[in-house]
């Protein structure tokens, strides 16, 4: 997440590292339960990856979890170095546990890094893009998905009436999230060639809000900003929150909830890339090209 005012101390961080490997940890054993959002977000790169023509050798993926995406990356032939913020799913996996916007890698090591739903969860995501660009090769490639803002409006929704009824100050339970037009600045900000972000809408039935929360958990996603004196969820709160959830149910009982996924392509700069024409360059004006024609004889 990027820091709200670039003018906040260097070490104040808006995610607690500790809990998020704790978090992530925790999540192991039972994770494929639960994973059908970055199930859908792996497929998603994958598909975008097998439009790209050329190929790759050695990638990084950042955030392997349960290591679905670097077996896919490895099946095409790859040599792949997975990394997580979660012992466990880094040991699982045979790589290298380490935060996104802290990589141990040496400049150019890669020509692809590949992250699927982490890195809305990264205390500094101006930086991590940063070093995913140095890690790369000249004309390597960095895709990109995860949760971005404008996700979980309803469960969102019922936890801020929750703790409005009972009074109290509204506790940020879910944590904050980065929308499109600004994960698509911070691409270029990093140094990216040929960025793109785009996004999409993906909606989720839910009969329970219990079980939105479970898989929640279940994939470590959950809030991971530091404690600063919120109201804990007590089981008021909680019958509050469900009730309100369940109020926006459909004539089957269902509440449908949505996730925002948002998607980021660039590439390491390199000569043989195109480039837009030099400002001026132009040997005729657009006044000239668009001038009347005098009629052919």
């Amino acid at each position: 997440m990027t820091k709200p005012d670039d003018t906040m101390p260097d070490d104040i961080e808006i995610f607690d590292r500790a809990l998020r490997r704790q978090r992530r940890d925790r999540a192991f054993a039972g994770y494929a339960d639960h994973a059908f959002l970055r199930d859908h977000i792996v497929e998603a790169l994958l598909e975008r990856l097998d439009m790209v023509t050329r190929e790759f050798t050695d990638a990084l993926d950042l955030g392997c979890a349960d290591g679905s995406l670097t077996r896919a990356l490895r099946a095409r032939g790859m040599t792949v170095t997975p990394a997580d913020a979660g012992r466990r799913f880094a040991d699982a996996a045979g790589g290298v546990q380490c935060d996104e916007d802290r990589l141990p890698f040496a400049s150019g090591s890669f020509d692809l890094v590949v992250s699927a739903g982490v890195l809305d969860q990264v205390n500094d995501l101006p930086g991590a893009l940063a070093l995913a660009r140095r890690v790369l090769r000249p004309d390597g490639l960095f895709l990109a998905g995860f949760v971005g803002g404008g996700s979980l409006p309803r469960l969102r929704a019922a936890l801020i009436a929750a703790d409005m009824a009972a009074g109290g100050a509204v506790a940020g339970r879910i944590h904050p999230q980065v929308d499109l037009r600004g994960a698509a600045d911070l691409l270029t900000r990093a140094g990216f060639a040929l960025p793109v972000a785009d996004g999409e809408p993906l909606a989720v039935r839910y009969a329970d809000p219990l079980r939105l929360m479970a898989d929640l958990r279940g994939m470590a996603a959950t809030s991971l900003m530091p404690g600063r004196g919120a109201a804990p969820l007590t089981r008021t709160r909680l019958a509050a929150a469900i009730a309100h959830f369940t109020g926006a149910a459909a004539a089957d009982g269902r509440v449908t909830e949505r996730f925002e996924i948002v998607y980021l392509t660039g590439w390491a700069p390199a000569p043989s890339q195109p480039r837009p024409a030099a400002r001026g360059s132009a040997t005729r004006s657009l006044a000239a090209e668009l001038a009347p024609r005098p009629p052919e004889n």
